[in-house]
């Protein structure tokens, strides 16, 4: 599986956010406070004025790595939410907040997407009871994530299991932690998350290509 493998706190200095892609370590050290300037030899040089279609560019970044997908896949998402009824910008959150590995991270058992990501790949979760190790398998409303029998004696999810209860879980997921299990409620709306970005400059970036 393809993925970024680079140092993470480059892209939040790149896009002059935090897209917190290392979980609490952001909270607690963040180099972007440190060095607000975008990397490279040239980050402290003069900003230069940004076209319409450079910020479409950087806001469409700034979604593929918040979610962590890249642009092969963030395309393919992008095109389903386009052939969806509604609006395209809100479908295609929906879709990425109902990936499997963000679900993992909603529901507090990993403190990054990337960290959920590496959980999955490796066997821990099931769906519905059936084990999944897809990262981006889009759950649907009354699905059930579980983290599985086997893996439930791991020391990282014992140590998990103890800190479940102190998370602040969506509205739109429901956590029982004593279980290890989670459920989706419903897609969430736009108007239930707080996220860095306009996904609506990201449809005028592709409608202009």
């Amino acid at each position: 599986m393809a993925r970024y493998t680079g140092p993470v706190c480059k892209l939040c200095r790149r896009e002059g956010v935090k897209l917190f892609l290392k979980g609490d370590k952001c909270i607690t050290k963040c180099t972007l406070e440190r060095r607000s300037s975008r990397p490279g030899q040239h980050g402290s040089g003069r900003v230069r004025k940004e076209s319409g279609y450079a910020k479409q560019l950087r806001e469409k970044q700034r979604v593929r790595r918040t979610y962590g997908v890249l642009e092969k896949q963030f395309k393919r998402h992008f095109n389903f939410a386009a052939r969806t009824p509604g609006k395209t910008g809100e479908t295609l959150v929906g879709v990425l907040e109902m990936r499997l590995d963000n679900l993992v991270y909603r529901l507090g058992f990993a403190d990054s997407r990337a960290q959920a990501r590496q959980l999955v790949n490796h066997g821990h979760f099931a769906v519905n009871g059936r084990k999944t190790d897809i990262p981006s398998f889009v759950a649907r409303p009354n699905d059930v994530i579980s983290v599985r029998e086997r893996s439930k004696g791991m020391e990282y999810f014992k140590t998990r299991a103890l800190i479940l209860p102190q998370k602040d879980i969506p509205a739109w997921l429901r956590l029982d932690a004593d279980a290890m299990t989670g459920r989706v409620l419903t897609i969430p709306s736009r108007a239930d998350l707080e996220l860095p970005f306009d996904e609506q400059m990201v449809v005028e970036f592709y409608q202009k290509r």
